[in-house]
């Protein structure tokens, strides 16, 4: 089929959604609530090592959940130092197993897998684990993993793809390197762990490789943490260090080798300054790649169908609508361009989309102000601009901050890690100070966040949150003074 091809009058679905990930499936059961005939495509092609997962998307199988749960891992071994300050007696060696949690996270995990595809049979959604990609107007061809093939016709489209882990293009990296898409279900513990890449990925995993017991090194090629807080990003960063993990700065793998087999095996790295010509070698028995992802829209068949892509990220733009440059055809979640890649970000977008498509609603997903959290070992929350962005679009004359640090009440008995935890709240002087930026660093980061958001959502003023009795003794007090 080409693009000239007639396009039918009666379709076979209202509603096709390309994407069984965290949006496209709240937006295909959104869609059902309204009588709307629906169908979910969702097919994972495996990694370069074969790995492949259920139904949920990234955030279920191989994003948040298992990373909250295993950075969870990681808090309780620490919790286990700290109870003897506490008064519990236990034998001195206490020793972490990887299969006994990796078991429990995918057993987990496997419970959602089956309950998604069970709420979508509840609400007459059609599943079908094929992969999806268009071959003409209103027209999709759906192929499973036995590569029989469908098409299917639909009124609207909903493409929700998500992204995938990238590559580094060097000898060796798809053969010996795992990805995120990989380490939560490895079958054997990784051992010392080479984590190439500074985004919040390979810190997180990072973090909780380090706090189970294993010997973590991280490659960094420039700066932690790019487009968040570079304050917060540097304090995250002096933590893990001071708490036993390794960084090689300013160093990028143009090599990776196999010296021996096993699980895990031995692997040589040569890496290459990014300053010069020095070239260093390391042997690891994982190497963890996190150096970023890319968008899941090249291989969909978009040219069949005229939907216009960022040639350079992959990424699709789309109005305010979520809406693409081909009017039946939408676009929620991390494949958006110049919008926010979370889960929760992408889960709004398709529900009102679809409210405003099938039930005569206006509200469009705000894009602002909108809470994360990063699971390193000291956790960051964030909402709002970072200091530098803050600067870049107010001036720097126009901005007040304040910031503080603080000790959990929980952290003195034990005595750790005084003068770490950090709060700071960004201020626009110009509109009465309202709170612009909020950035905390500590334990329950998330939790102390997610009630700040809602704060700055109805516009909180410095002067009201100084107002604000603190609850005592929480960490969360901290930001109100």
């Amino acid at each position: 089929m080409n693009g000239h091809t007639a396009v039918p009058h009666s379709y076979d679905y209202d509603l096709i959604v390309i994407g069984g990930g965290s949006g496209g499936l709240a937006a295909a059961k959104e869609a059902a609530k309204y009588e709307k005939k629906v169908m979910v495509l969702d097919f994972v092609t495996p990694t370069p090592l074969g790995t492949s997962w259920g139904l949920g998307g990234t955030c279920v199988n191989v994003g948040c959940i298992p990373k909250k749960l295993m950075h969870q891992a990681a808090l309780l071994g620490q919790a286990l130092q700290d109870s003897r300050k506490f008064g519990w007696q236990f034998p001195e060696e206490v020793k972490h197993n990887w299969m006994t949690m990796t078991e429990s996270v995918q057993n987990y995990i496997g419970s959602l897998n089956w309950g998604y595809r069970v709420a979508l049979r509840e609400k007459k959604v059609t599943y079908e684990n094929a992969y999806g990609e268009f071959v003409g107007p209103h027209t999709v061809k759906a192929t499973n993993k036995r590569g029989v093939e469908k098409l299917y016709t639909a009124e609207r489209f909903l493409i929700a793809t998500g992204e995938r882990p990238r590559y580094l293009g060097i000898p060796g990296d798809k053969e010996y390197c795992i990805s995120s898409d990989d380490l939560f279900s490895l079958p054997y513990c990784p051992g010392k762990t080479l984590v190439v890449g500074a985004s919040y990925v390979a810190l997180e995993c990072a973090g909780f490789l380090a706090g189970v017991g294993l010997d973590v090194t991280i490659m960094v090629r420039s700066i932690l943490l790019r487009g968040f807080d570079q304050d917060i990003a540097n304090k995250i960063g002096e933590y893990m260090e001071e708490h036993g993990i390794n960084f090689i700065r300013e160093f990028v793998p143009i090599k990776v080798e196999q010296i021996k087999e096993g699980t895990p095996g031995i692997l040589k790295v040569t890496s290459k300054s990014t300053k010069g010509n020095e070239i260093i070698e390391g042997e690891y028995n994982t190497v963890l790649l996190a150096i970023g992802r890319d968008a899941c829209t090249r291989k969909i068949g978009l040219d069949k169908v005229g939907v216009i892509i960022n040639e350079k990220t992959g990424k699709i733009p789309v109005n305010d609508k979520e809406q693409t440059n081909v009017p039946y055809i939408y676009a929620i979640g991390d494949i958006l361009q110049d919008k926010l890649e979370l889960t929760p970000v992408a889960i709004q977008a398709g529900r009102l989309l679809v409210r405003r498509l099938y039930a005569g609603a206006t509200t469009k997903c705000d894009y602002v102000n909108v809470p994360t959290t990063v699971f390193t070992p000291l956790e960051y929350g964030a909402c709002g601009y970072s200091e530098e962005a803050a600067v870049e679009k107010f001036g720097e004359e126009n901005i007040e901050v304040y910031h503080s640090h603080f000790w959990p009440l929980e952290w003195t008995v034990p005595s750790r890690d005084n003068n770490k935890c950090y709060a700071k709240i960004i201020c626009n002087i110009q509109d009465s100070e309202r709170v612009i930026g909020f950035h905390v660093l500590g334990p329950n980061a998330g939790e102390v966040t997610q009630g700040f958001a809602a704060a700055m959502k109805c516009g909180i003023t410095k002067e009201q949150l100084d107002s604000t009795i603190g609850i005592h003794p929480v960490c969360a007090e901290s930001d109100t003074a």
